[in-house]
């Protein structure tokens, strides 16, 4: 899986760079263009980060225009992470790409397979919560 992982990396990686996003920065605009409004805490764990780590993502990309904060309408406290007009843009541009990328992984492996790898993949997304570490580290 890992291998497949940075296979990936190695793929999208410059041909997002060429659209102006890293894969780190598109998938921070990735989820806010799904659920606009989250806080730096949950991108942080929608992403797999931590919220030290998001933080300068989300800085970067205020910096550009692509989102913005916004006071949450009940609590004060809390700033809500939005795509501006351009963050739209830049995003729709990014995930050209990353169908592109897909309609190859497709292509290349027929319906079939592909469905089946859907599944697989599911299934370990699913199952990874549940597992635990031995105690000493060791296997």
């Amino acid at each position: 899986m890992r291998r497949a992982d940075l296979a990936l990396l190695a793929a999208k990686e410059p041909a997002l760079r060429k659209v102006g996003v890293s894969g780190s920065l598109y998938a921070v605009l990735a989820n806010l263009g799904v659920k606009p409004g989250l806080t730096g805490a949950e991108l942080a764990r929608l992403t797999g980060v931590t919220p030290q780590a998001i933080a300068p993502l989300v800085g970067k990309l205020i910096e550009r225009g692509l989102i913005e904060r916004r006071a949450h309408p009940r609590h004060a406290n809390i700033q809500e992470l939005h795509l501006t007009e351009s963050g739209r843009r830049e995003t729709a541009r990014a995930d050209r790409i990353m169908l592109h990328l897909d309609t190859h992984i497709r292509d290349s492996l027929g319906d079939q397979e592909y469905r089946q790898l859907r599944v697989l993949l599911d299934r370990v997304i699913t199952s990874l919560p549940g597992w635990v570490p031995p105690p000493d580290g060791s296997s």
